[in-house]
């Protein structure tokens, strides 16, 4: 702990100068180094109870033992000031601030109103115009399932406007009764505004007579012998009998809720967030926010809200599983009311999250002993100083040498820490400097396979998979800080890809940093790898171990982040210089072409006449892209 009588002092200094004013504090240490962000109504009032030393935890009494200076930002509104806090506290990252990782956005369901004839599409995302935005739904399953419904009930378009324009024929979704075709009149401007308007109405749990009215209609239509009519309204109407089997009669005068629940146990903290609209229950997902040492319930139920809806859209109304004390300011910050309840309906479903919290706490404890479990075992297997804190995994991808990408993956004793992820893209360039190099020479104890390897760079370097990870380590190591630095770096391959890396790295500090090698066992077979480190002998694991369970998980989530992105780089490409190398087309008519046909590939066999059915392409620039792929 600092100095608390001088660190007292300069707060003190500081609540004379304070405005009194809605804005965002910045309390700075030794060196301007950001101990805290907070917001306030009133800035002046919220410090002054930094003051009360003896009243605070132990973890603010350390806080305000520290304070050199602070710093004030006065905005308009209680709203200004939350999410300016926000974005301080992520960019930034305070010792003292509670920590939510929340790098996640959820699907919705929107409406592009704006439109002549709306589509029904999911969508991820801020909302950023005037379309109508239905959820959140808390995983993809769930919005699908909603979306299913909807397009049999309300047959409404989901395609893309650059699809719709320039159809001549219904798609399948007409003929599997998903869609009413309006991209080819089989449905008046009219009665699809009338669709959509019930879609909107279902969607917000407005409509309760909906069935009734379509009963009614279907009936109209047998008398009169339109029985096709009858058919697809009949169809409807099983859509929307099986959404109303299927709620739950809990959440039936339920419109806009989240339901927020929080959970202690075993120092770590859990919160459980339901979502529930228009009757329906959207999903759950649970948070465990960081730095929490010493802070209260009440403290991080707060800064949890701040945090969580500084980037999601806040419902009508927030249930929580108890009180807090600034709860004026936040619904006044994000224009909702939060409630607890003791009894009632509502009561009776905040317990179900908090049921739900306790059990997401127990499965994050039995994961946190397994991984915990692993990194003992790693520390005996190879002889590593301490427990690991960070274990950093590569691997690279290409195609005959051509899109090779380098990957990252980060782990830590609380899992996979995907934010840290990194790509490294690989250019034939990045290895012609060191094409003379035969590292080999030096090290006899190379695998023969490693030295043929190495002679075969030579002949073509963008293949080898040495000079690749070699790029790659010394890319990361030039970058590397304090905070950043691996305790493991865990290689997919053998002694060679071992050899090449300390080769790579020896100009650099690597004191503390365990360099692991992992490469396929007798036929390949997993769980039979090997293990290889600099100075010592390979061996395997026992065959089915925990540990080795552990670390091929490690490699292999290292190699499917290697694959997906060389396979988006790939296409990228592909896309790319097949059409943007063809004089006179643009962004513009690259997209129109490829919403109108679909693929390169439908293009490229596509005929000139074919090619000029596409808004702006004439009988000249189709001639042009004809050519390109025929001559």
């Amino acid at each position: 702990m600092g100095n608390i009588q001088q660190g007292l002092e300069n707060l003190k200094r500081h609540i004379k100068i304070a405005p009194e004013a809605p804005g965002v504090y910045r309390m700075l240490g030794e060196n301007d180094e950001v101990l805290y962000v907070g917001k306030a109504k009133n800035i002046k009032k919220r410090i002054v109870a930094y003051s009360h030393f003896d009243k605070l935890p132990i973890r603010l009494q350390r806080m305000v033992s520290q304070i050199k200076r602070m710093e004030f930002i006065i905005v308009e509104n209680e709203a200004k000031a939350l999410l300016m806090e926000n974005e301080l506290i992520k960019e930034l990252e305070p010792k003292y601030n509670i920590l939510l990782k929340d790098d996640k956005t959820f699907p919705h369901l929107v409406i592009d109103v704006t439109s002549k004839f709306p589509s029904l599409r999911k969508y991820r995302g801020k909302r950023q115009d005037k379309n109508k935005y239905f959820g959140p739904f808390a995983s993809v399953t769930a919005v699908n399932s909603v979306l299913d419904i909807v397009q049999k009930a309300f047959l409404l378009r989901s395609c893309r406007d650059g699809v719709f324009n320039n159809r001549q024929r219904p798609c399948l979704m007409y003929q599997i009764k998903r869609c009413s075709a309006p991209c080819v009149g089989r449905i008046s401007e009219e009665d699809y505004k009338q669709l959509v308007q019930e879609a909107i109405d279902f969607l917000e749990g407005k409509n309760t007579k909906l069935q009734e009215e379509l009963s009614v209609q279907m009936n109209e239509a047998s008398e009169r012998l339109d029985y096709e009519t009858a058919l697809v309204l009949r169809d409807r109407i099983k859509a929307l009998a099986s959404v109303q089997r299927g709620n739950n009669v809990e959440y039936a005068d339920i419109k806009s809720v989240d339901m927020i629940a929080l959970v202690r146990k075993n120092n770590l903290v859990c919160i459980q967030v339901f979502f529930i609209r228009s009757g329906q229950n959207c999903g759950n997902a649970p948070y465990f926010p960081k730095q929490i040492e010493d802070a209260d319930d009440n403290e991080i139920l707060e800064a949890f809200l701040s945090s969580f809806y500084s980037s999601h859209i806040p419902p009508k109304e927030i249930v929580l599983s108890q009180e807090i004390e600034n709860k004026e300011f936040l619904e006044e910050a994000l224009s909702t009311r939060i409630n607890t309840y003791q009894k009632g309906n509502k009561a009776h479903i905040i317990n179900m999250v908090k049921a739900n919290a306790e059990a997401s706490i127990d499965r994050k404890i039995a994961e946190q002993a397994s991984v915990k479990s692993n990194l003992e075992e790693m520390v005996k297997w190879f002889d590593l100083p301490r427990i690991p804190q960070r274990i950093e995994i590569y691997d690279n991808s290409h195609n005959q040498g051509s899109f090779a990408i380098g990957a990252m993956v980060v782990a830590t004793p609380e899992g996979f820490d995907k934010k840290s992820y990194r790509q490294f893209n690989i250019k034939e360039s990045d290895f012609n400097h060191r094409q003379g190099e035969n590292d080999f020479k030096r090290h006899p104890e190379a695998s023969a396979g490693a030295r043929n390897a190495a002679t075969q760079s030579q002949k073509i370097i963008n293949q080898d998979d040495f000079l690749m990870m070699k790029e790659v380590l010394l890319r990361r190591f030039a970058r590397m800080t304090p905070e950043n630095k691996p305790d493991v770096i865990l290689l997919d391959g053998g002694l060679g890809q071992l050899h090449a890396v300390h080769e790579a790295l020896k100009d650099f500090d690597l004191s503390g940093i365990a360099i692991i090698a992992i490469s396929k066992g007798p036929d390949r077979n997993a769980g039979k790898e090997f293990y290889h480190q600099f100075g010592k002998e390979s061996f395997s694991l026992p065959f089915q171990s925990p540990i080795a369970f552990y670390l091929q998980n490690l490699r292999d989530e290292a190699h499917r982040f290697a694959i997906g992105t060389h396979r988006a780089r790939r296409a990228k490409s592909i896309s790319k210089s097949k059409l943007d190398e063809i004089e006179g087309i643009g962004a513009r008519r690259k997209r129109d072409l490829l919403n109108y046909f679909g693929s390169v590939e439908e293009i490229s066999q596509s005929s000139i006449k074919d090619l000029q059915k596409v808004v702006g392409i004439s009988k000249k620039t189709a001639e042009k892209i004809y050519n390109y792929f025929h001559f």
